[in-house]
């Protein structure tokens, strides 16, 4: 072979693979790996989606026994303060009007709270259909006697609503009287399916509670609420989960169940602490549906960039698109790490980049703006967050922080923290007689005079919600915080509010005083039950006046109150 000829084929093979074929395979190379690697990250995450659905069961099944667990905690501070008021009438009857008016509405998980007597009985409670019942057989009102002591029940059926519940019992005495008794509480089940619906809305599950006797306690699914009380209707679904738990010694997993829909795949889980089951039904076909069809769309993508690349190679130039889209790359990495500089100086452009350069100018400029204002708006947030717009005091969220604030530096100083709780008077006449305008400005005109007493003894003041205002004393012992209530009653009093509703014909506040050093109760919210508890003993002496909780820290003695 001559040289001249060997010259000429080597010029053929360069123009062959000149720029256009040379932008195929780079565009080839570039795409077609990550096209192929999103597809199988699409298959695996296919073959993962039943795996996550077990997880997210687990999980269901911690955050329902979480839940719980903190209703549970509500529901016992609740008996607590109504056995308290209950233990101190003179008379039954008496008893039974005050534990019926202090009944609290913001717990909606409490369906109703009651008073068993010695032979078992409902004497009393807030239901009057529950009055008359014979409760002596339940193993819950057995166990709270002889342990004296706060229980809980497993997930039973409530003879008196008919639907799946949980009864929590403590023990009290009449401290007048001399009386015994069982304050019991039924908590409503029904956000156990709230909880449940939101943790199952992924298409294709469907999520039931089902007691250890196999009656439906909680459903995910609205159109499944009419199995709750029912018996599970899959009966060999429940004898399936049990003998999987006995081959695995397991209280989760998965199985597969032939039902009479076909065969399915069910995942269970115990809650924690109780007999109860999690059972979760994963319809494969829903679940997976959406990555089966975007696997198939990502190999359409993947076939549709291959010809686009093909003809795009073919087409363009290196100097008309390589270079381009290096720079235009470069700026939105520049974008993504936060530098949001006018791009417009560092791009030299084909005239047909240049009006989207123009836009990443435009874009750069709103998003500086727009980042402007949202770090603006932000601290209004923070401010309006913490700030009561009615009283111009913190709010419960800003009186939280400062309390716990105060409540650690207490810790490492040693010093007392006191806390006054304070309820205006009859607040809801007030407002049904003169009308919101004047009942926000009542609240308003307390809210100042309790910011300036605040502010002459170094307290933080805020509005508890409603009627209900606190005052935050640290440093402050119990007498000095007693002086400053006293004070905060009388200054209130010396506005002279009209209200006609009111046995003092103005506007007067109860106080109820808590004062406490480190070590002397568990947490912040032993304080705030105390000053709570005082504040309703206040009110029940007749208003108008303070009342102290001294609050006492042993194994051996429970809180006391004095006055």
């Amino acid at each position: 072979m001559s040289i001249t000829s060997f010259t000429g084929g080597t010029s053929k093979i360069k123009a062959l693979v000149g720029i256009r074929a040379r932008l195929i395979l780079f565009a080839l190379i570039l795409i077609v790996p990550m096209m192929f690697d999103r597809v199988r990250l699409l298959e695996e995450s296919r073959q993962q989606q039943v795996k996550i659905a077990s997880n997210e069961l687990a999980e269901l099944a911690r955050h329902t026994a979480d839940a719980q667990r903190e209703i549970i905690l509500t529901v016992q501070a609740v008996l607590k303060s109504s056995a308290f008021i209950y233990g101190s009438a003179r008379s039954p009857d008496r008893a039974c009007t005050i534990l019926r008016a202090s009944m609290r509405s913001d717990l909606p998980w409490i369906r109703s709270i009651s008073v068993v007597g010695d032979s078992g009985t409902v004497s009393c409670s807030t239901s009057d259909h529950i009055v008359g019942l014979d409760l002596a057989d339940r193993n819950y009102i057995i166990r709270a006697r002889s342990a004296n002591s706060f229980v809980v029940s497993d997930y039973i059926f409530s003879r008196a609503a008919n639907l799946p519940t949980i009864m929590a019992a403590l023990p009290a005495a009449n401290s007048i009287t001399g009386e015994h008794s069982v304050m019991i509480a039924a908590i409503d089940l029904k956000w156990i399916s709230e909880l449940m619906r939101r943790r199952t809305e992924r298409a294709g599950l469907s999520a039931l509670l089902v007691g250890n006797d196999g009656v439906v306690l909680a459903a995910s699914r609205p159109q499944d609420a009419s199995l709750i009380g029912k018996p599970l209707q899959e009966k060999k679904l429940l004898t399936a989960v049990t003998n999987h738990e006995i081959d695995t010694a397991k209280d989760s997993g998965s199985l597969l169940f032939q039902s009479e829909h076909g065969k399915q795949e069910i995942t269970f889980a115990r809650v924690d602490g109780t007999q109860a089951r999690m059972i979760v039904s994963i319809n494969e076909t829903e679940l997976l549906g959406d990555i089966d069809r975007s696997i198939r769309t990502a190999y359409m993508q993947l076939g549709l960039l291959v010809l686009f690349a093909l003809l795009g190679g073919w087409l363009a130039g290196e100097r008309l698109i390589i270079r381009p889209i290096s720079i235009i790359t470069s700026l939105a990495d520049r974008f993504g790490q936060g530098d949001l500089s006018s791009p417009e100086s560092d791009m030299r452009l084909p005239p047909e980049f240049q009006p989207l350069a123009r836009s990443f100018g435009r874009m750069a400029m709103q998003l500086r703006e727009r980042e402007r204002e949202l770090v603006a708006t932000n601290d209004r947030l923070q401010v309006m967050a913490s700030v009561d717009m009615i009283s111009g005091l913190a709010n419960r969220r800003g009186l939280q922080n400062r309390l716990e604030f105060e409540w650690r530096k207490a810790e490492q100083t040693g010093g007392p923290v006191s806390l006054i709780m304070i309820d205006v008077d009859h607040f809801k006449l007030f407002n049904d007689t003169y009308g919101h305008l004047e009942g926000d400005k009542c609240l308003r005109q307390i809210g100042e005079a309790l910011a300036a007493i605040a502010g002459e003894v170094t307290g933080f003041a805020a509005r508890y919600g409603g009627e209900e205002f606190c005052l935050l004393l640290p440093k402050t012992n119990g007498i000095a915080a007693m002086e400053i209530g006293e004070r905060v009653r009388a200054v209130v009093e010396a506005l002279n509010i009209p209200h006609s509703m009111s046995a003092f014909q103005q506007v007067t506040v109860s106080a109820g005083m808590a004062a406490v050093a480190p070590g002397q109760a568990a947490s912040v919210q032993d304080l705030i039950e105390a000053a709570d508890a005082a504040l309703y003993v206040a009110k029940h002496r007749g208003r108008n006046n303070v009342v102290a909780h001294a609050l006492i820290r042993s194994d051996e003695k429970p809180l006391s109150l004095a006055s």
